[in-house]
């Protein structure tokens, strides 16, 4: 009969029975055998119960990706539903990813096997692990929730009939002006009904826990000043992979916030991973969508001019200030004083097909079509009310009472108008429009007003050149 006896000062398991020799007495510490049971329940469960999880929630994803797929205008890929495993071990084992180890060997000297390993890493690093409820289930909810708990979202210019022309088995990119980490909250809930998108997600994100929320997003995180051409090989490989394979994409072309309010310059990595691995004729259609979005206040505002003006360019962050500005964000909401940041809108603009782009140019057109995209984006931008007060203050060069910057503000809007720009928000009441464009500058203390002028505060005109620099193109046409 089994039992349980204590040696001495050890505890030991015996089991001991009367027969053949396989049935005598074995003893052993409690320790061992306790590891012993728990080797046996992990082997138990990889190789009978988890398989069995595993299935019961890939077949309700597929049930959920199914009833999704009905409702969206381009339904997910099956490519963006793989294991995240399997898409790692497809990525590493492709043609041109094992030519870049053996380069990457040859030219560092290290062993092919080592090299490889690199390459695994880097690829561990890169892939998503998409999960269609997080991302329809949380992520487009939140967004939702999110912007309009802080904005008025206004939907712009939008070329219905030139996006819904798109070919349906044509791989649709966003190509998507930078002016705060809003923009994925933002993007992520107006194409919501369109797909579910992937984003170039930079090296901030990397942080456990949001990382593995914002893979099971869909999002793949990149090293944007990264040097090492392996690790370029690889991201260059996967982007190509999803392209291919159909998946919607956004890409943020300016590599980074625009620390001006200006929309800069493209930096065509990710651009010329996708046009360079198109095969006219042979690859699907990639449909380059242009996307301009504006706000009348950036969250990261006070971060980002003061990152242009440091030497470095680096965001001076500080979690004191962002904990002393979430307790006093409560405070106005308990106390009913909060005031919405305004507006915040977005412009969707006429598509570029790359197959229509590629029979009429020669050579690489990275650099026309990247070039092309961003006057688009600057064509389409939405003209805000606090980005209009801001230029209307600034061009004054002094104070200027408020009906003078409405009598401002209306001349502008109409000059506009005639060369196109989108000013739908001051189609209505321009009065209250500025009046409330001022009260929220007053509120934030970057103007003052004394005996009904409004002057502009000591030491925020970089604020307000900030602003006034989102429309300053449009302006400028204007002028011309």
């Amino acid at each position: 009969m089994p039992g349980l006896f204590v040696a001495g000062p050890i505890y030991r398991a015996a089991f001991s029975c009367h027969g053949p020799a396989m049935f005598r007495t074995v003893e052993m510490p409690i320790w061992l055998l306790v590891l012993i049971l728990a080797f046996a329940a992990v082997t138990f469960a990889s190789h009978f119960l988890f398989p069995s999880v595993r299935w019961f929630f890939r077949r309700r994803m597929e049930r959920v990706v199914a009833k999704l797929n009905e409702r969206l205008e381009r339904p997910i890929e099956p490519f963006k539903l793989l294991r995240r495993h399997d898409m790692i071990q497809r990525l590493i084992y492709d043609p041109s990813v094992i030519e870049a180890v053996a380069e990457h060997a040859a030219e560092t000297g290290v062993r092919e096997d080592v090299a490889f390993e690199h390459a695994r890493h880097y690829a561990r690093e890169i892939v998503p692990s998409f999960s269609a409820t997080a991302y329809f289930g949380f992520a487009t909810r939140f967004a939702k929730l999110f912007s309009r708990a802080f904005y008025r979202v206004r939907l712009g210019h939008f070329d219905e009939d030139a996006i819904r022309a798109i070919g349906s088995d044509a791989t649709v990119i966003f190509v998507i002006n930078h002016r705060s980490n809003m923009d994925y909250v933002l993007v992520t809930w107006l194409a919501a009904d369109q797909s579910a998108l992937s984003y170039a997600v930079g090296e901030w994100a990397r942080v456990w826990p949001l990382s593995r929320l914002i893979r099971a997003t869909g999002a793949y995180f990149i090293r944007r000043n990264s040097r090492n051409d392996l690790y370029r090989r690889v991201l260059a490989r996967y982007v190509q992979m999803a392209t291919r394979n159909g998946v919607a994409q956004a890409v943020f072309p300016e590599g980074g916030l625009s620390l001006d309010g200006r929309v800069g310059s493209p930096k065509l990595g990710l651009l010329n991973y996708i046009i360079s691995d198109f095969e006219p004729g042979k690859s699907r259609d990639v449909v380059f969508v242009p996307v301009a979005l504006n706000y009348d206040r950036v969250l990261e505002d006070r971060v980002l001019v003061a990152a242009a003006g440091a030497t470095d360019r680096r965001f001076r962050f500080r979690w004191r200030d962002s904990i002393r500005y979430f307790f006093k964000h409560i405070y106005q909401r308990l106390t009913g004083r909060f005031l919405r940041f305004g507006y915040a809108a977005v412009s969707f603009g006429a598509p570029i097909s790359l197959a229509a782009y590629a029979k009429r140019t020669k050579g690489d057109p990275t650099k026309e079509i990247g070039q092309e995209l961003m006057r688009r984006i600057r064509t389409i931008m939405p003209v805000l009310p606090i980005p209009m007060v801001a230029t209307c203050l600034l061009e004054a060069a002094g104070p200027l009472f408020r009906q003078d910057l409405v009598d401002r503000v209306a001349a502008e809007v109409g000059r506009l108008e005639k060369t196109g720009a989108h000013v739908d928000l001051f189609n209505g009441d321009i009065a209250t429009e500025v009046d409330n464009a001022v009260n929220h500058l007053l509120m934030r203390q970057l103007v003052r007003e004394e005996n009904g002028e409004i002057h502009i505060a000591a030491g925020d005109h970089a604020l307000l050149h900030y602003y006034a620099a989102s429309i300053e193109h449009l302006v400028a046409a204007c002028a011309a």
